[in-house]
């Protein structure tokens, strides 16, 4: 308890980097995959905007993207990580891996969440004049926005797992602090202490997007 209390600073501070990394990867991974799953979603076969070469290349990225496993895209993306934001480590850099990893996920997720929208509910809408842009905003958006919003807490669970395994190039985090005061160190007070901050936050995220999940389907 002693030695938690000595490193009480770096605590906090490790606990704010994990923060600052899943909320600024959420913001820029989540606007990105939105946008790819919306093009997925518009370009599919029998979709409303059919276009077969935009949803090939669309699923072609995806499909290569996802199944990397994420300490390995880190290493990976290092050049482009220092290309984009001067460094290849560090918590910005990390940043750069964990929007890259979580976008095309997201792309999926939305394409999916999507899909399950009513197509009477579609075919509705475009009998009454809707165009393409005008019906995705109005009706299906709006439709899918409960599972939406739980396809993205999803991520953001995702996401604070995946901050732990950012350290592996000088991210930062509550993972990384855990392993370097507390595992290492063999400290289990401290790395205790840092995976019950991190159950919370993950508790919290996982609250909070049920219950606006549920607000939203009540509708």
């Amino acid at each position: 308890m002693d030695r938690l209390i000595e490193l009480g600073p770096e605590f906090w501070k490790a606990a704010v980097e994990t923060l600052y990394m899943v909320s600024v990867t959420l913001v820029l991974g989540g606007l990105l995959g939105g946008l790819i799953g919306v093009g997925l979603y518009l370009t599919r076969p029998g979709g409303m905007l059919p276009s077969r070469p935009v949803s090939a290349v669309l699923n072609l990225f995806i499909n290569f993207f996802r199944p990397i496993p994420f300490v390995i895209l880190i290493t990976v993306l290092i050049p482009f990580s220092r290309f984009i934001v001067g460094s290849g480590i560090g918590t910005n850099a990390a940043i750069v891996a964990l929007v890259v990893a979580s976008m095309f996920a997201i792309g999926r997720i939305v394409e999916q969440h999507l899909v399950g929208v009513s197509p009477g509910v579609i075919e509705a809408a475009r009998a009454m004049g809707a165009g393409p842009w005008r019906t995705l905003f109005t009706v299906v958006i709006p439709e899918a926005l409960g599972p939406l919003i739980l396809g993205y807490t999803f991520v953001i669970v995702a996401l604070i797992d995946m901050t732990a395994m950012a350290g592996y190039i000088g991210a930062g985090g509550l993972g990384n602090f855990a392993l370097t005061y507390g595992r290492r160190q063999f400290e289990p007070v401290v790395m205790w202490a840092a995976v019950l901050l991190i159950v919370v936050f993950v508790h919290l995220a996982q609250t909070l997007g049920t219950r606006l999940a549920r607000k939203v389907m009540r509708r």
